[in-house]
């Protein structure tokens, strides 16, 4: 359904620090920087850019967004999330950790204050 995500960052070199250590930490690669400025990552099939505000405004969090990451294991989403707190990201809500709804969930915000998930859904028994 989804063809990319984008997040606005007001420091490129900054974000990209952060999304390449998460990127990593899931088997990505590192992302590249495009001719307009923009850090683009591709893995898995979707793409996600981070980049300046079009309008030349500051960038700022979406009230109640949130970009969900999907992971292959409840290991790879706590090393995700260890990967972003240790490059400028701050843990939110509850530690990662196994949901009553059966989900294995990671929250962070991105250094620009932009809300993220890691998610494993485990198969069910």
């Amino acid at each position: 359904m989804f063809s990319h995500l984008t997040v606005g960052s007001n420091d490129i070199p900054r974000s990209k620090a952060f999304y390449d250590a998460l990127f990593a930490a899931i088997g990505g690669k590192p992302g590249t920087i495009d001719p307009r400025g923009r850090a683009i990552y591709a893995h898995n099939g979707g793409l996600l850019l981070v980049l300046p505000p079009i309008d030349g405004k500051p960038a700022t969090p979406a009230n109640g967004g949130t970009v969900g990451f999907a992971m292959a294991s409840a290991e790879q989403a706590t090393a995700w999330h260890a990967a972003g707190v240790a490059n400028g990201g701050t843990s939110i809500e509850d530690p990662p950790g196994l949901r009553p709804n059966g989900l294995f969930l990671a929250y962070l915000r991105d250094p620009d204050g932009n809300k993220l998930c890691g998610m494993y859904r485990a198969p069910k028994a």
